[in-house]
């Protein structure tokens, strides 16, 4: 039996690098389904901070509002560094 005086912890997600790119994606793919340039959109909300760049279609507006702008940023720029073409 658990002590009672021990509070439980629950934690959906571990990885916050897993997160952001889970909202990325489901952001892009709302965006091109709409007819939108979804990097230009991405590039506006980061940015301004605006949200009305992302559509609210698929719900990506709101995801996209839970993360912050800065973890955008890092996530996009890993992805870069690691996939980099001019890398030897």
């Amino acid at each position: 039996m658990a002590d009672i005086n021990n509070t439980q912890y629950f934690n959906f997600n571990t990885d916050p690098e897993v997160r952001v790119k889970l909202v990325l994606d489901v952001v892009y793919n709302a965006m091109a389904e709409k007819g939108y340039n979804p990097v230009n959109q991405i590039v506006g909300y980061i940015m301004s901070g605006d949200p009305t760049y992302i559509t609210s279609h698929k719900n990506a507006r709101s995801m996209i509002m839970k993360v912050e702008r800065d973890e955008l940023v890092e996530e996009l720029l890993r992805e870069y560094i690691k996939n980099k073409s001019w890398q030897q």
